[in-house]
């Protein structure tokens, strides 16, 4: 499976950073784009700068590089993740507003009805995020919130982190291990 990561500015990184490492590990090939607000982000967040996210993809893009394959339709990426999505980049999404390599690639999923997860990380949401959230869920978007559930009993954060990253995994139809499934009580 041919995967395209986008990390933006939100809090939250380490979704972003695991869940590339989790696709990595599932077998897929990953391109990403990372946007200059995700880079400090990720920095600050989890200590991560470009060459360790380099080493985890097949192809790391610049977020303007406009003439990069995933700007195309032509390009056959089976599925695109935001992770973490800010609000503003669920708004362009949201708006067809394709402006720069990442908010264009997520536009090239919905125009060619391939799959896209946004993990959308805010709080509290205002009307106008639920309102963007909706719109793009009534295109077939998943949205995904960082809400990790309890009912694996975590142990610490990065057990919360694997069980969103898993199930960011669940939505793309890629196997993973990163949380204990619920079998009932």
């Amino acid at each position: 499976m041919r995967v395209v990561v986008g990390i933006t500015g939100a809090s939250g990184a380490v979704y972003g950073w695991r869940l590339l490492a989790a696709l990595r590990k599932g077998g897929c090939e990953v391109h990403a784009v990372v946007s200059e607000n995700g880079w400090t982000v990720l920095k600050h967040e989890c200590g991560v700068g470009r060459d360790a996210v380099a080493a985890l993809v097949q192809r790391l893009y610049e977020p303007d590089d406009y003439g990069a394959a995933p700007a195309s339709g032509s390009f056959r990426a089976d599925a695109m993740v935001v992770a973490p999505c800010s609000m503003r980049t669920l708004a362009a999404v949201a708006a067809g507003l394709a402006d720069n390599l990442l908010t264009r690639a997520a536009d090239v999923a919905v125009k060619e009805g391939r799959r896209l997860v946004l993990v959308p990380r805010e709080t509290p949401l205002s009307a106008i995020h639920l309102e963007n959230m909706l719109k793009l869920a009534r295109l077939g978007v998943r949205i995904v919130p960082a809400s990790p559930g309890f009912y694996h009993n975590p142990q610490d954060v990065a057990a919360l982190v694997d069980m969103m990253v898993g199930k960011v995994c669940d939505a793309l139809g890629v196997e993973h291990e990163l949380f204990k499934r619920w079998e009932g009580l």
